[in-house]
């Protein structure tokens, strides 16, 4: 799995708090609560963290709000929507908040079917959404779903995604995939939220993204927030997403549309709207007075559900997952809900509250991980309680992400083949159209010099082979999910062939 996937998944705040030493259960008496000088001065240390951090890692822009005792207190745009060019980031200019998305889209089921609707079945809403199991299938609900506890592997159904393939054709494919026990194991799968996000707005009889304006962007005044892709694209204040050159420069070179997944990963929002958004959570559903969402079926979402990180010593602390949320408590004993957002195309957020101190951030910052959106909300809270920062954590941050970013590939280095490696077979050999039942159609072609050619995906994406050793080769691998280069390892007959990465979960031969 890439870094920004786990990342994102184990919620970075909720893991740095999971793994450190510190009490648990929470204290029996109450903490201290943060005065208003406190929460003062880290809000006015705020402009000093952020620049600091831009300066230290190149992150061309970066937006931040504040909320505390129901009001704004800190709305802030820092630097450039593109690398290379003047527009400002301000608080109207729109992010995509990746994972973020999650907890927002928990507000809005929230606020569509209650407290009863997260223990329905989704199975009778989405006919086409099957698991393995079909007893799992009848009974699992969308409060399973959105904690990550229905069985389905880790990130089940996002290669499809890479390979263009849409909701439709990758929730009804989920059923290929083999489960861990029901109930009783945790993987983070954004087509298993989004699933059960499908469902609820399927049975209301509308699209999921017009549900989401409807029941929340629309009623809170959130005009700068979307569920589409392309409101994102078509926006004239929009920050676009940027990665990491060879040089060490951020280029804004990849677009990543993530409709798919939208209620994972899909929604757009400005720092104004997601200020408005903190308002409305750390509110209990309440905005400026008017009732939004449901008290009782917001907190319901801030429950722990699942076990997502055990502790690993016999001091540390356990992190849990709710219903979009990453549940945990600090080192006072105070809940803590957070949530990071990231896309290695170029997206990197973090949501943190402490509802007990009516205090929330949002950071949102245009590239790749590059720590700056988890250490911003990191040291924000650490300058509150402690009155400086506890750690450097830039390079914390940036240490978990090259350690999770080394685990995702291949343990073959493709790129130097073996010593009198045995040549491959007449390209003859392997071409040809093969089938895979949960990846779809495959092509073999080959150039008039033999040149092998990998076709996939419903708009066949292209990727040329190159000879390791045998009947094996390599290409380099495309998309959110891109792992460096994977190996493609034919029967001698060439009657079927693997792809390494595409197999994970023993689901990536494909057969003639």
């Amino acid at each position: 799995m890439s870094t920004v996937r786990w990342l994102a998944a184990a919620g970075l705040t909720a893991l740095l708090g999971a793994t450190a030493p510190g009490p648990s259960p929470p204290p029996a008496q109450p903490p201290p609560q943060l005065d208003d000088a406190e929460v003062r001065r880290a809000v006015d240390r705020l402009d000093g963290v952020v620049e600091a951090a831009m300066k230290r890692t190149g992150v061309p822009g970066v937006a931040v709000a504040v909320v505390h005792d129901g009001k704004v207190v800190k709305l802030q745009g820092y630097g450039v929507r593109k690398a290379g060019e003047k527009a400002a980031v301000d608080a109207d200019t729109v992010f995509q908040l990746a994972s973020v998305s999650k907890p927002i889209a928990s507000t809005v089921v929230a606020g569509a079917v209650g407290v009863d609707g997260w223990a329905k079945p989704v199975a009778p809403n989405v006919p086409d959404f099957h698991l393995k199991d079909p007893w799992v299938t009848s009974h699992v609900t969308a409060a399973d779903l959105f904690s990550h506890r229905s069985g389905l592997p880790d990130h089940a159904g996002d290669l499809l995604e890479d390979l263009g393939y849409d909701r439709a054709y990758i929730l009804s494919h989920l059923r290929y995939e083999p489960l861990a026990p029901f109930r009783a194991s945790y993987a983070y799968t954004n087509f298993g939220l989004t699933a059960a996000a499908q469902a609820v707005a399927d049975e209301k009889g509308v699209p999921w993204e017009k549900l989401a304006a409807d029941t929340l962007y629309g009623p809170a005044g959130m005009d700068h927030t979307s569920s589409l892709f392309a409101d994102y694209a078509n926006a004239p204040d929009r920050a676009y997403g940027h990665v990491k050159a060879a040089d060490g420069t951020w280029k804004a070179q990849y677009v990543r549309d993530p409709d798919a997944q939208s209620p994972a990963g899909g929604v757009s929002s400005s720092a104004r709207d997601m200020a408005t958004w903190l308002k409305l959570q750390l509110g209990d559903g309440t905005l400026d007075g008017r009732r939004i969402i449901d008290a009782e079926a917001l907190q319901r979402t801030h429950w722990p559900e699942a076990i997502s990180n055990p502790p690993h010593a016999p001091a540390a602390r356990t992190g849990f997952y709710g219903l979009g949320w990453n549940v945990s408590y600090d080192d006072a004993g105070r809940l803590k809900l957070s949530h990071t957002g990231a896309f290695a195309l170029g997206a990197h957020t973090n949501v943190t509250m402490l509802p007990g101190e009516d205090l929330g951030i949002v950071v949102l910052t245009n590239t790749a991980p590059a720590g700056v959106a988890d250490a911003v909300a990191l040291d924000f809270f650490d300058i509150a309680e402690h009155g400086q920062p506890t750690r450097d954590w830039i390079p914390l941050v940036d240490a978990l992400y090259e350690q999770q970013a080394d685990e995702g590939r291949s343990k073959t280095d493709y790129a130097h083949p073996p010593s009198g490696a045995a040549p491959a077979q007449a390209a003859g050999t392997y071409t040809g159209t093969y089938r895979n039942a949960y990846y779809g159609p495959a092509e073999i072609t080959a150039a008039t010099d033999g040149t092998l050619t990998l076709h996939l995906g419903p708009k066949p994406q292209s990727y040329p082979l190159t000879h390791y050793a045998g009947d094996t080769f390599s290409f380099e691998t495309a998309g959110e999910n891109a792992v460096g280069r994977t190996g493609v390892t034919f029967t001698p007959d060439g009657t079927s062939f693997t792809v390494e990465y595409l197999d994970g979960e023993g689901l990536g031969t494909f057969s003639r």
